[in-house]
């Protein structure tokens, strides 16, 4: 005989203890559904809510409700029967087992005919809450699963012409900020490239960046470092081609990039461009009209050695640090 189990919440956002409650609630069912609620007027989009979810449980079923109703028992004389109801357009099967860690679960199990099971309700196993995330998701890191941290994780983009020491700064301040980085997609996409340089290239090099991306970026802390990005792609593609991109700049920007000062000596490693001093300034304030027009916030960085991380650090600090 088939166990049928049954869970509701707001997960605003979702957090391992939601996971925790969720995969012990589908250990003691054989089908679990998850019922996602969420108001248009909460601080955190209810489809992407949903669709974080989904991703975290791929064995649940996942259903998303998004009316206007009564949330407490206080807003509504009639708070159970409308839940009661609700639960069972969404679950019409008979409901055997309610799962949650609030008490109401009790209640709203006996209003569906099923067996109540709270898990954790003093929060001894995952000590966090959505509220607490919601105040400082830095703090609680390490309660944020991997697909709901791209949404509160600052960007640092480091941009700069050849030789200006992006690749290195990237893995320092990873290191130093206990992250993890993007490496440049456009230096490998070069290596294996066939024939000359086109717009579609740069299309390709984009699209790789970004996947890159958004393959890291669960895996990383609350700050994500990438060495370029699609703007800094941009300008490579007008000093390669000799023409703008006349596509729209991407929607997502990141939070603040770093331009590297050209004060590093060209070094040539086999796979560089700018062997002309001038082609590398040009490229320099190719970069920073990008950057202008793009109307993000950037800042130069300079000096040699240490001095390059420690004044990119000093940068970044009372910007997203």
């Amino acid at each position: 005989m088939t166990t049928r189990g049954f869970l509701l919440g707001k997960f605003l956002p979702p957090h391992a203890g939601h996971i925790f409650m969720c995969n012990t609630a589908a250990s003691l069912c054989d089908d679990l559904t998850v019922l996602v609620c969420s108001l248009d007027s909460e601080p955190i989009d209810g489809n992407l809510r949903y669709q974080w979810m989904k991703q975290l449980l791929p064995q649940a079923r996942i259903i998303h409700f998004f009316d206007d109703v009564p949330q407490e028992p206080k807003d509504h004389p009639d708070f159970w029967s409308i839940w009661q109801k609700i639960c069972r357009e969404a679950h019409p099967q008979q409901i055997d087992i309610v799962f949650g860690s609030e008490p109401y679960v009790v209640k709203l199990a006996d209003v569906l005919d099923a067996r109540p099971v709270v898990i954790d309700p003093d929060r001894l196993a995952f000590p966090v809450s959505g509220t607490a995330v919601r105040d400082n998701p830095f703090a609680h890191w390490d309660m944020v699963p991997g697909p709901v941290r791209p949404y509160y994780q600052r960007r640092v983009v480091l941009a700069g012409a050849e030789s200006t020491g992006k690749s290195t700064l990237a893995k320092q301040l990873a290191q130093r900020l206990g992250t993890r980085y993007v490496p440049e997609y456009g230096r490998v996409f070069d290596a294996f490239r066939t024939g000359d340089w086109q717009s579609e290239s740069f299309l390709q090099i984009e699209a790789g960046h970004g996947a890159m991306r958004r393959a890291i970026a669960p895996h990383a802390g609350p700050v994500l470092i990438e060495d370029t990005d699609e703007l800094v792609t941009r300008v490579w593609e007008e000093a390669l081609t000799g023409k703008r991109p006349q596509r729209a700049r991407p929607s997502q920007l990141a939070d603040i990039y770093l331009l590297l000062d050209t004060d590093l000596p060209w070094r040539d490693d086999g796979t560089r461009y700018q062997k002309d001093i001038s082609f590398r300034a040009d490229f320099q304030k190719s970069l920073e009209r990008e950057l202008r027009e793009a109307g993000v916030l950037w800042k130069t960085v300079n000096g040699t050695g240490e001095d390059r991380l420690e004044n990119a650090l000093l940068a970044l600090e009372g910007a997203i640090l």
